[in-house]
């Protein structure tokens, strides 16, 4: 397998952002006259987007879709306003991530971010972190027309670093990820610290249980 590009996922894969994002979601929750949520509930809300987040948080149901009803336009107005003020009070780097990012940049390696989070927290994020400059290409939840588990997000951004998909690696912690790596046709990386359960049924290439693992794969070392 030649890799000459790789891809990430955000939440769950190079940030641990549940603390910040639970913190909103039940500020939201609050503002609507609902009881809070435990962190690990909300994190199995996690992955389709603050929309889909903030309709399984109101109903407390991974069932739950946004349709627009009032209560889902409020809440998503609360929690835009929750979450923007406070992007990074507690969302930290996995361990490794921040160093395996450098070494890949000093490799001049192409490093796309793909996340199904809307931009407009992931470009502030992003440079809250200090990581903004390290991407070739960001391909948020609204970039494109549709999110991952599609192949658009990955085909977009493969055609931004001008590298065939077979060549481009996707490194992620759920079934979203390595759904979309598929349809593009490229290789993937499931990581087992993220938010995603069973990683190992996935059916990714490979699954990696630290960041710096990756260095390994790609025979960086």
């Amino acid at each position: 397998m030649s890799i000459i590009a790789c891809a990430f996922d955000l939440d769950g894969t190079l940030v641990d952002s549940i603390h910040d994002l639970a913190r909103a979601a039940n500020l939201a929750r609050a503002d609507a006259g609902l009881s809070p949520l435990e962190s690990d509930r909300v994190a199995s809300f996690v992955g389709d987007g603050a929309a889909s987040l903030v309709a399984r948080v109101l109903a407390d149901s991974h069932d739950a879709e946004y349709t627009g009803s009032d209560i889902q336009r409020e809440g998503m107005l609360s929690f835009n306003a929750h979450y923007l003020a406070g992007l990074h009070i507690a969302t930290r780097f996995y361990p490794k991530v921040l160093a395996t990012l450098h070494l890949l940049r000093e490799r001049q390696i192409p490093l796309a971010l793909v996340t199904n989070k809307p931009e407009r927290f992931t470009l502030p994020l992003l440079r809250e972190m200090g990581i903004d400059t390290h991407f070739d290409v960001v391909v948020a939840g609204d970039t494109v027309s549709n999110k991952k588990p599609s192949a658009d997000p990955l085909l977009y951004a493969a055609s931004r670093l001008n590298v065939p998909t077979s060549q481009l690696l996707m490194v992620g912690d759920s079934i979203n990820d390595v759904l979309s790596a598929r349809a593009a046709g490229c290789p993937v990386l499931a990581v087992s610290y993220g938010y995603g359960s069973d990683v190992e049924s996935l059916n990714a290439d490979a699954v990696i249980h630290s960041f710096a693992d990756l260095c390994d794969f790609l025979d960086l070392a």
